[in-house]
């Protein structure tokens, strides 16, 4: 298989070459920068006008979390939890008549393969660069210097697509290790009855939650479910804004030889594009089935981190 043929939907798809990755990534990042207007990446493309537009699109008012609950116990796919510990009231101060507060501190690793979460533009360095050539060096002990989180300070609100990879091959889930192809994203558009378009928050649903919930965890950084590079060709062309999924996003084993994360390369890298990892879209996926609808308006409020690369989102959906 050539790198510009693609398999059928749902057919196993190949394996690149370094050399057709990184034309793959020349040539994306080439349309990312012929677009560029403002340094923000597809950010460009999320207008008020097209704000205002999702917003319309709300019907019955109901709202849908997209997060997966934050965890705290150690599993095979997260062998260093988050911590969530009380810091008061003591014992004492329980029993005091009078005014207490309970108060608790949280610790995680944003970045982890449990908790959803959101990727700044300055996570994945390149060759030595940030997207748009921004150079590594702005990232340093003390925080990032360039494309932080603080691009989406006020949020990500627009038009949420979801389509949903497992019903379109009519199983529960994809199993680790199998890859949504260009052709699977462009067939459940068709199957589905929704296209994205420009400044959407794309959502793709490989199932990897419910099989975690049924299956139990495992080691997902040797095996998971996720996109094929050559779909990014397919996000290009739709000019999504924001691009998540209920996995990683990037399958495991990686799709391109001796490159792990061509998805993140190529997605956050070279299409400026924040990533959405590890969300869960179950209840989502059942509402679009109640509702008969596939797109709704899309609310992301990431903390206010100024200087970091990405934070833990409690996305909401409003249909």
């Amino acid at each position: 298989m050539t790198s510009h043929e693609h398999p059928a939907p749902g057919a196993a798809p190949g394996t690149l070459t370094e050399e057709a990755f990184r034309e793959l990534y020349r040539r994306l990042r080439e349309r990312a920068a012929e677009e560029a207007a403002q340094g923000r990446g597809a950010l460009d493309r999320l207008t008020p006008e097209r704000v205002v537009a999702a917003a319309a699109g709300v019907r019955s008012g109901r709202t849908v979390s997209l997060a997966a609950p934050v965890e705290t116990a150690t599993a095979a796919d997260s062998p260093e939890p988050a911590t969530h510990r009380m810091t008061a009231p003591d014992r004492q101060e329980r029993d005091e008549p009078g005014l207490h507060f309970a108060r608790d501190r949280i610790a995680m690793n944003v970045h982890g393969d449990v908790d959803s979460h959101l990727d700044a533009l300055c996570h994945v360095i390149f060759d030595g660069e940030l997207h748009g050539g921004v150079p590594a060096s702005t990232v340093t002990p003390d925080g990032a210097g360039a494309l932080t989180l603080d691009l989406v300070r006020d949020g990500l609100v627009g038009r949420g697509v979801l389509l949903d990879i497992p019903r379109l091959r009519g199983v529960p889930w994809l199993e680790p290790g199998e890859q949504v192809t260009a052709e699977d994203l462009a067939a459940a558009e068709t199957a589905q009855g929704v296209r994205a378009g420009p400044g959407d928050l794309l959502l793709v649903r490989v199932g990897h939650r419910l099989r975690r919930r049924r299956l139990g965890s495992w080691d997902v950084t040797r095996a998971r479910a996720g996109l094929h590079p050559d779909a990014m060709d397919f996000v290009a062309e739709r000019q999504v804004s924001v691009l998540g999924s209920d996995g990683n996003n990037d399958a495991a084993p990686s799709a391109v030889t001796g490159f792990p994360f061509p998805v993140h390369v190529l997605a956050v890298n070279a299409l400026g594009l924040h990533l959405l990892d590890y969300l869960d879209l179950e209840e989502l996926a059942t509402a679009c089935e109640e509702t008969g609808r596939r797109d709704f308006l899309c609310v992301v409020a990431p903390l206010r981190l100024p200087a970091a690369t990405g934070s833990p989102v409690n996305p909401i959906a409003v249909l």
